[in-house]
């Protein structure tokens, strides 16, 4: 027996979607559930309404779970749905998937190998790559994720997370880990932890794919790395004094400890993109020049990420030599990032609480689509743009201080901290201006 849950709040462009992929999931009637956890405070209730009553007439068992309040948000969603949930294991999909009928057939097998296997996760694909520019960078992050690090922390024996969706639970393994916890903003990151304490397998297939909708409007996205970085910084502070006191090996110990941190990471690429001006003053008037010169052996650094992203295209693409040019506007578009996610970071070192907040999807395919004019577009500048606007003229001064001293090595990096900063901040404006516009 296995329960669909389809946690959505406000969906009305992408749920009857969602719906009809879950019903369309080839599986036995009688041995499938679904639930459409529905927080929605929209015209989305009705739409989902609708599509409930049209395969229950066909004959699913399909419910339409309301609560009260949206306390916990999604964790609170998924909790209260498992306490009625009728199967066995419990496959979760967001509004922003499209699942492909042979899931459950290609995941289900992999618990009766095992009985300690708890969660199966799938590698998530992407329905509107060549959207834009912006879904193109986006596709190649998350390949490098799915492709790389899923992958080699599996193979290798490391604790690995859910990705929150396009994966399946054993019901026991979720309530023998404690249940979905609304502590952090990373519900799922927590809970896989938690679990894999707790002695429970994870599976990641990455021959199994699951599509789904990229974010299309850059402040979304924002809002979306946003609460990505900040729930991992929350859930490190609570396991890692959980993860240090366990009986785990300690190689497992240690990949943990990078693993739930590696956010830091963006307060660092913010501290380098400001240093790296005064940098090209300091060498260039002939002081540690010794050292400058041991520190430029750290510029491999840069083909090792190039060599990881190539090979998680060329693991998935056929055309993957032509992807490869999206490089250095990933590397830019991270740079860019770099203040959004310090933010988050902080906040979350902090304890600095803050809600939920859902990424919108749109139902964009192909080019013909557009978000504009629809709901939910985030009509506010995140106030994180000004510092952007001031650090792209900054870094901006960089590259040229860097030409004017013929210091060439140090034009790369500050070109790109500049273009990244520059592209951020005058795309969050372009959007917020087109939403104002347009919403009706």
């Amino acid at each position: 027996m296995v329960t669909v849950q389809l946690p959505v709040f406000n969906e009305i462009y992408v749920v009857g979607r969602l719906i009809d992929a879950s019903c369309a999931i080839v599986y036995p009637k009688d041995k499938l559930e679904v639930q459409v956890l529905d927080d929605s405070t929209d015209n989305t209730v009705d739409v989902v309404a609708s599509y409930v009553e049209k395969y229950r007439k066909l004959g699913f068992d399909i419910k339409q779970i309301r609560r009260v309040n949206r306390a916990g948000f999604k964790a609170g969603a998924l909790k209260e749905g498992l306490a009625s949930a009728r199967g066995q294991f419990v496959a979760i999909f967001d509004a922003d998937f499209v699942p492909r009928p042979n899931f459950l057939l290609k995941t289900i097998p992999h618990f009766f190998v095992d009985p300690m296997v708890g969660m199966v996760q799938t590698r998530w694909e992407h329905i509107n790559f060549d959207y834009s520019l912006l879904t193109r960078t986006q596709a190649m992050a998350l390949d490098g994720h799915f492709v790389i690090e899923q992958a080699v922390r599996n193979k290798a024996g490391f604790f690995i997370n859910f990705n929150g969706t396009a994966g399946v639970w054993r019901k026991s393994c979720i309530e023998d880990a404690g249940n979905w916890q609304a502590d952090t903003l990373t519900e799922d990151l927590d809970l896989s932890y938690r679990a894999q304490l707790r002695g429970w397998k994870f599976k990641y297939l990455n021959n199994v794919t699951s599509p789904a909708e990229l974010p299309s409007e850059i402040n979304a996205l924002k809002s979306q790395q946003f609460r990505w970085t900040k729930g991992a910084i929350e859930t490190a502070r609570k396991m890692l004094p959980v993860v240090w006191k366990s009986a785990i090996p300690l190689k497992i110990k240690i990949h943990a400890t990078f693993h739930l941190t590696n956010n830091l990471v963006f307060p660092f690429i913010l501290l380098a993109g400001i240093l790296n001006v005064p940098l090209v003053f300091i060498k260039h008037s002939g002081m540690y020049n010794t050292y400058f010169d041991f520190m430029s052996v750290f510029v491999f650094a840069f083909i090792g990420s190039f060599l990881f992203y190539m090979f998680s295209q060329r693991d998935v693409y056929a055309d993957w030599r032509r992807r490869l040019f999206l490089f250095p506007v990933f590397m830019a578009g991270s740079m860019g990032f770099a203040v959004n996610n310090s933010k988050a970071v902080l906040e979350g070192i902090f304890k600095r609480r803050s809600e939920f907040v859902r990424t919108p999807k749109y139902s964009i395919r192909d080019k013909k689509d557009s978000w504009q004019g629809k709901m939910y577009v985030p009509l506010k500048i995140n106030s994180t743009v000004v510092i952007e606007i001031l650090l792209a003229v900054y870094c901006f001064f960089g590259v040229a201080s860097s030409i004017y001293f013929l210091e060439i090595a140090a034009v790369p990096f500050q070109l790109l901290f500049c273009l990244g900063f520059a592209f951020v901040s005058i795309m969050s404006i372009k959007h917020a201006r087109l939403a104002g516009r347009m919403d009706p």
